[in-house]
Formats: C-alpha cells, sequence, structure tokens
C-alpha cells in the first residue's frame, strides 16, 4: 500500500500545476464570484416549490412572483459568468503582463457579455430569447471570457490602440484605449456565429451542448460519475484540492442538469439527470471530499486512541457543514495508508446509490441548488424534493459509509493506541514560561495594528484560523484583526490587509498569489496541514505565529 501511495504522490507536482491553470482557476473563480446570484435564486425556489410538496399551494401571485424572481437571477447566471470569468482570467494574466501594460478587467467584462449574448441568444420579436442565459448558456459563457480575454491580450501587447494627447484625462484615454480591443473581441464572436449558424442552423451555444452530448451523457453514467468523484478523493488524498481540478471540467453539465430536472418536474415527469451540482455536494463528497461525514462520529464512538477522539470531537462540527480539512489534516487522512481505500471508495459507492436509486427505484434526482454546505442530510432531502426514498437513501449511505469506514479506522486506531502508550513512558515538561512568550508576543506586536486574511478553498477553513486569530489578540489585548476568505475572491480586498495566509488546500497557488503580494507590500504566509489545525485550536499560538513573519 505504501508503494502504491509513493507512485501516486510522485504525480503531485503534475496535479499542482494542472491546478494553477489560470483557465481552470478563471472557471473556477468566475463562478465563485457569481455564486451570491445562485445562493439568493435558491432561497426563492425553495420558498416557491417546497410548500407544493406538502401539498400546499400557494396563491398564483405569490408563486408566479418567487419563480420570477428566480428567473431574472439564475436564469440570467451564464450572462454573469460570462463576465466574472472573463474578469478573473484577465487578472491572472495581468501579473504577467510587461510593465505598463496591463488588461482593462471592466472593459473585458463588458465585451465577454457582448460576445455571450452573440454566441447564445436568439433574436426573436420585440427582443431576445433568454432560453441559453442561464445554466444551458454556461459553456458558450466560458468560451466567450477566454476568446475575449485574449484578444485583449493580443491588442495590449502589440500595441493596437487609440492613443490620446497626454493632455486627455486617464480615464477618457482609457476608453478610446480599449475601443479597438473591444470592436475585434466581439467581431470574433460575431464570426464564430455567422459560421456555426450556417453550418448548424442555430447558436454556438446549442451547438457545444449537441456536440458534447454523448460525452455528457457518458459521464451522467455509473462509471463516469466513479470516476469524477474518485479523482477528487484521489487528488486530495496527495495534498492537491480535487475539487479545484474536477470541477471545473463539470460545472456548465452539473449545473445545467439541475435546470433540466427542475422544468422535467415542473412538467410532471421523473428527473433523471444525475450528474448535478447536488450529487457532488450531498452524496459525493457528503462530509466533505472523501465522504467523511461519519468519519469523526465513528472516532467518538469507537476509538480508544486519545488522538482520534479528540479529533473526532473537534471537527464533527466543521464536517457536518462540508468543512473537512480539521479531518483531514489532523487525523491525518492525507497520505495515511490506513485510509487510502475508504477514502477512495465511498465517495464512489454512494454516487452509484444515488444512481441506482434514481434509474432503478424511481427517485427524483437534484432538482434544486443548494448552498454547498448545507448539511448533507438535509441537502440530499430537500435537494430532491424531500420524498421518501431521499430519506431511506440518506440512511442507507449513514450505514453503509460507516460499515466502509470503521475496519480501517479501527486498524488505525490499535496502531495510535500502541504509540500513546509508548510516549507514556516519556514525560514532557513543556510548561514552557508561557508568561515569556506573551511577553514576547507584545513586543513584536509593538501597539500595531495588523490585519490579517486567511485564505482557503471556499471560506469554511479559514474562518476557523481567522476565527483564532481573533480569540487570540483579544486575550492578549493585540491590536490584531483577521478576515477569512476564499482564493479567487481576494483579489479586491487583498490590498487592505499586512498580511495573507494560505490554508494547507490552497498552498499551490503560492507562487501566484507572491506576485501581487510582492506589488503591494505584504507579507505572505503558507501552512501545512497538520500545522493549520494545531494553530486554529491555539489562538494565543495563532497569534504569535502570524506576528513571528513581522518581526
Amino acid at each position: 500500500m505504501n508503494g502504491i501511495i509513493k507512485q501516486i504522490e510522485k504525480g503531485k507536482p503534475f496535479f499542482e500545476k494542472i491546478s494553477r491553470n489560470i483557465y481552470l482557476g478563471a472557471i473556477r473563480d468566475g463562478f465563485l464570484a457569481a455564486m451570491p446570484a445562485i445562493l439568493f435564486s435558491s432561497i426563492f425556489i425553495l420558498l416557491a416549490a417546497i410548500p407544493e410538496i406538502f401539498g400546499f399551494k400557494l396563491p398564483n401571485d405569490v408563486s408566479t412572483w418567487l419563480w420570477k424572481v428566480y428567473g431574472y437571477s439564475m436564469g440570467v447566471v451564464a450572462i454573469l459568468v460570462s463576465a466574472t470569468t472573463a474578469r478573473c482570467l484577465s487578472e491572472s494574466m495581468n501579473r504577467n503582463m510587461p510593465t505598463n501594460k496591463t488588461i482593462n478587467s471592466v472593459s473585458v467584462m463588458l465585451a465577454s457579455i457582448v460576445s455571450f449574448l452573440l454566441l447564445s441568444v436568439d433574436q426573436i420579436e420585440n427582443g431576445l430569447a433568454n432560453g441559453y442565459m442561464g445554466t444551458k448558456g454556461i459553456l458558450a459563457a466560458f468560451v466567450a471570457a477566454f476568446i475575449t480575454v485574449n484578444v485583449y491580450k493580443f491588442c495590449v501587447l502589440k500595441d493596437i490602440t487609440i492613443k490620446m494627447p497626454k493632455e486627455v484625462p486617464g480615464t477618457i484615454s482609457q476608453t478610446f484605449r480599449d475601443v479597438f480591443p473591444f470592436s475585434f473581441a466581439v467581431f470574433a464572436a460575431v464570426l464564430i456565429d455567422t459560421i456555426v449558424r450556417y453550418f448548424f442552423g442555430h447558436s454556438f451555444a446549442e451547438a457545444v451542448i449537441t456536440l458534447l452530448q454523448p460525452l455528457f451523457t457518458a459521464a451522467d453514467g455509473y462509471l463516469g460519475i466513479s470516476i469524477i468523484w474518485g479523482a477528487m478523493a484521489l487528488f486530495w488524498f496527495v495534498g492537491v484540492h480535487g475539487p479545484s481540478i474536477v470541477e471545473p471540467a463539470i460545472v456548465a453539465i452539473i449545473y445545467a442538469n439541475v435546470e433540466t430536472n427542475l422544468q422535467l418536474v415542473k412538467a410532471g415527469h421523473h428527473t433523471s439527470n444525475v450528474l448535478t451540482v447536488g450529487l457532488g455536494n450531498f452524496v459525493g463528497t457528503m462530509g466533505g471530499t472523501g465522504a467523511t461525514l461519519v468519519v469523526p462520529f465513528l472516532f467518538m464512538l469507537f476509538a480508544k486512541s486519545k488522538q482520534l477522539k479528540a479529533v473526532g470531537k473537534a471537527s464533527f462540527v466543521p464536517v457536518c457543514f462540508a468543512v473537512n480539512e480539521p479531518l483531514l489534516f489532523a487525523t491525518p487522512i492525507i497520505l495515511n495508508p490506513y485510509f487510502f481505500i475508504p477514502f477512495l471508495i465511498t465517495p464512489m459507492i454512494n454516487v452509484c446509490a444515488f444512481k441506482f436509486f434514481v434509474d432503478v427505484l424511481g427517485m427524483n434526482s437534484f432538482m434544486y441548488v443548494l448552498p454547498w454546505a448545507t448539511p448533507a442530510p438535509i441537502g440530499l432531502i430537500l435537494g430532491t424534493g424531500a420524498g421518501i426514498l431521499s430519506i431511506v437513501l440518506m440512511l442507507l449511505l449513514i450505514v453503509v459509509d460507516s460499515l466502509i469506514y470503521l475496519p480501517f479506522i479501527k486498524a488505525y486506531d490499535d496502531s495510535l493506541v500502541e504509540e500513546e502508550a509508548k510516549k507514556a513512558e516519556v514525560i514532557e515538561l513543556e510548561e514552557a514560561a508561557e508568561a515569556e512568550i506573551d511577553d514576547q508576543i507584545q513586543a513584536v506586536a509593538d501597539g500595531k495594528h495588523h490585519n490579517i486574511l486567511v485564505l482557503c478553498a471556499g471560506a469554511g477553513t479559514s474562518a476557523m484560523l481567522a476565527n483564532a486569530l481573533t480569540e487570540g489578540a483579544a486575550e492578549l489585548g493585540i491590536d490584531l484583526s483577521s478576515t477569512a476568505g476564499a482564493y479567487g475572491s481576494h483579489y479586491d480586498i487583498m490590498k487592505d490587509f499586512d498580511m495573507v495566509v494560505l490554508a494547507p488546500q490552497v498552498n499551490s497557488y503560492y507562487e501566484d498569489i507572491k506576485k501581487d503580494t510582492d506589488k503591494l507590500g505584504i507579507k505572505l504566509v503558507a501552512t501545512k496541514g497538520a500545522e493549520y489545525i494545531k494553530l486554529t485550536r491555539d489562538p494565543k499560538g495563532a497569534v504569535q505565529f502570524v506576528l513571528s513573519h513581522f518581526e
């Protein structure tokens, strides 16, 4: 087993390189930027749909209004994503642009929206068709963003622009500088639209979905969904944030399928599309990557070692809300031979069980988008329409996952019990003058205000360290504030901080973000798994760790 893990670990640099690809990053960060609209719309769709599940029919005016709000947010999400993806990609490219040559991210957003509309939307009498403005148009949104940014990059590098006299104000001069790249980007979309409509008879967005439908169908099968969620677990096991690599490749279809399922259920049909965002959030990664929802509870119930019992108590709350990094790094599960098999196969079995319930037993698949941090049992039941079969499936998954993990937990626990027995013979006197440490911290702080930004993949794990820093600063009477954020949403706020701390799952982006922090004169610190978890549990130690980098 150790040999297999070592072979897999050799591929870690390659996996990290993939996760740092600027196009995958733009998709991830662009979607993250549009997430408020998606989560906002989910509130209204639940208010409109859940009462009907229990036989209560809302007044027509109320129902119409709720669906209208949903349609005006989720229904235009592709337009939003075309803009946010273009902006994120332009910001990534700007890091490597020559001095004094910068892509205007605002102009890029506008050009990308226009390009997307040309690639996706048909003209109808007195308006525009909205069929591909929502989730069905997301693939076209990515294409529009990529083309637009690359056209802008070419024009900026080649200095293809309208130059104004020095006396002209900067804002006006910038407007004229963007005329050519804006025009060329939109013209590229016009050209693509013309060619596609000539050969296919419909929009680019529709053509892309038609061409890729066989691939999407294959991905919706047992083998496809097993590979997708097995790959996420495999990448995470070697220390690379799996969702950052896998999700950008499937993000368009998993949201489009939810919308398709919603239309099916409204028409009175069975919702059969399995490959959805809910399948990942509440089944494949139930309790976090590796489907670890049951693991902390198994630690608390069956473990004899002090370590696993402590990890279980400390991690069961965040794991319930799909933040399982405390569990992954404190156990540890990452690169631990004892957990390789259950961590890999549990999500695969879960998604296959879900597909069996949908295809064979007739359970509805996910038709609603819920926040990813919704506890998995609630997310699975509500997201699929609160049917009896969804409740049965959730109970079954809890039992099956427990049976898979328990033998491996017992084996690892036995090894820890032996280690703890040996350590008990060694008396460690680590009561190292806490007062002295406090004095050292005060000396480094020196009455100055320090503002710390902690980044992780989804702002869940980062909140744990940010809270610890806030608590430690209060205990020590130090003027220090901390904020949690998600990597990709930090670009605009980073300038307001003195230091950026990277959680373990975003360490692979260290070199990318260092270019930004160096320009701004901000300190950047990367943390390791066990180290990070230890800091979240030690508020004073967390403050000391941060301030030590200001010495």
